[in-house]
């Protein structure tokens, strides 16, 4: 189980324990987070799971696929080094403490 911090944009935080073996984005939905839409329910084929990731956790994570880079190319205002979508980050021990700010908006 990891404890995670969901940030919207306006500065609201929503911290979870979210299971292990769940992604990010499952963790949000499951816990009525807003602003993580998840419009296809977590194929990685929409990009309405953007985050941007917390400066510490950036190099904790696992390596973006080319799949996920090519969605990331759909998000609103993607930064290069900081956006991920939540759905292709699957939850571990390791993430417990993980921060995810939200976009304004999603696409």
């Amino acid at each position: 189980m990891a404890k995670i911090t969901y940030v919207e944009h306006g500065g609201k935080e929503h911290v979870v324990d979210v299971a292990n073996g769940l992604t990010v984005m499952e963790g949000a939905r499951d816990n009525g987070i807003p602003g993580i839409e998840a419009d296809c329910g977590g194929a990685c084929a929409c990009s309405t799971c953007h985050v941007y990731i917390d400066d510490a956790w950036v190099e904790k994570l696992p390596a973006k696929d080319a799949m996920e880079e090519d969605m990331l190319d759909f998000a609103y205002e993607p930064d290069p080094v900081k956006s991920r979508l939540t759905c292709q980050l699957k939850v571990t021990d390791a993430l417990d403490g993980l921060r995810v700010q939200m976009p304004e908006k999603q696409i």
